[in-house]
């Protein structure tokens, strides 16, 4: 490991992207005898930044065909993140770049995202704590204000989609609060037991939790005709991608008293320059956040600590987590 280390440069393209200064980089820094760590506000072009690099980091940074071709010395590629949709895996392939992701990091932080925006939605938490900001409570003949109905989580029947590692996680909470677990068959996939197809999940359950990835078959997933299918009083939670959700029919869903509630963490385009039917006003019983359920700083340094581990491995000649 140690001829191949000195040999190699290496280069993270969007550090800000994953830590303000919060983070330990030791452990990566360690793996490289050279180092140079970009930011996104930082304008030099993505080619001047991977000129020389053996290594590459990259969170979202975009390497198309044109870029991994501009930089011949480029060994490796560590994504750091799970998604690779940011690298021309093809084009990688041909070059001889090995490519390799970052998995799991994220799990409890997204599970406990997940259930603080089912939680929030649930007791009306962003109603009630408006309702004493606003001088209600102070104004009240009642020892406590009732004007938001709460429910409880026990006995409710959670639907998921998407079964991976992220939905199993979610479904061990929810059963810890005396959830009933119901597992949508895979969009597109084959049937397989103790799954509902889609249509079939959506009229039963009280809260649909999506964790499955943004594919053609998942594009639009939870569009109008689905929606129509759920409960008006159920909820909706979306800590996957954005694009499968259909947004202006959610808004309008809402508006319509036709769904109960959506906690949503991800957007189709992100940042929204152009705006979202999500984010105008007066949408009721909705919480957007902006794509932090993975983002607790336990997991970004989790992420940072597999992409160290990803480059070890590889120096090593065992590389780990490749996906081309």
């Amino acid at each position: 490991m140690t001829a191949l280390k000195g040999d190699l440069t290496g280069v993270f393209l969007d550090l800000d992207t994953v830590g303000r200064g919060d983070l330990n980089l030791a452990g990566l820094r360690a793996t490289l005898t050279e180092w140079r760590m970009y930011d996104t506000a930082d304008d030099t072009p993505v080619a001047e930044r991977m000129a020389g690099a053996g290594v590459i980091v990259s969170n979202k940074v975009v390497l198309d065909a044109a870029l991994l071709r501009a930089a011949p010395g480029l060994k490796l590629v560590c994504v750091a993140a799970t998604g690779t949709n940011n690298v021309d895996l093809g084009a990688a392939a041909d070059l001889g770049i090995r490519v390799c992701n970052v998995r799991g990091y994220a799990t409890p932080a997204v599970v406990q995202h997940v259930f603080a925006l089912i939680l929030a939605l649930r007791t009306r938490l962003v109603d009630y704590r408006r309702a004493v900001a606003d001088g209600r409570w102070q104004r009240s003949p009642h020892f406590c204000l009732l004007d938001y109905p709460i429910r409880e989580l026990t006995g409710s029947k959670l639907g998921i989609v998407g079964y991976g590692e992220l939905g199993k996680a979610v479904a061990r909470v929810a059963e810890a609060f005396g959830m009933q677990v119901l597992i949508s068959q895979r969009p597109g996939g084959p049937e397989r037991p103790g799954r509902l197809p889609l249509h079939e999940l959506l009229h039963q359950v009280d809260i649909l939790s999506l964790h499955c990835p943004l594919t053609p078959q998942t594009q639009g997933l939870i569009g109008g005709e689905a929606l129509k299918l759920m409960r008006p009083d159920a909820l909706l939670i979306n800590a996957a991608r954005g694009g499968i959700v259909d947004e202006a029919a959610l808004a309008s869903a809402l508006r319509a008293g036709r769904l109960g509630g959506a906690g949503i963490d991800v957007l189709t385009e992100e940042p929204p320059l152009r705006g979202s039917p999500l984010l105008e006003t007066g949408v009721p019983n909705l919480i957007v956040t902006p794509h932090i359920a993975w983002a607790s700083r336990e997991s970004r340094q989790r992420l940072v600590d597999e992409v160290a581990r990803n480059i070890q491995a590889f120096l090593a000649g065992r590389p780990r987590n490749l996906v081309s």
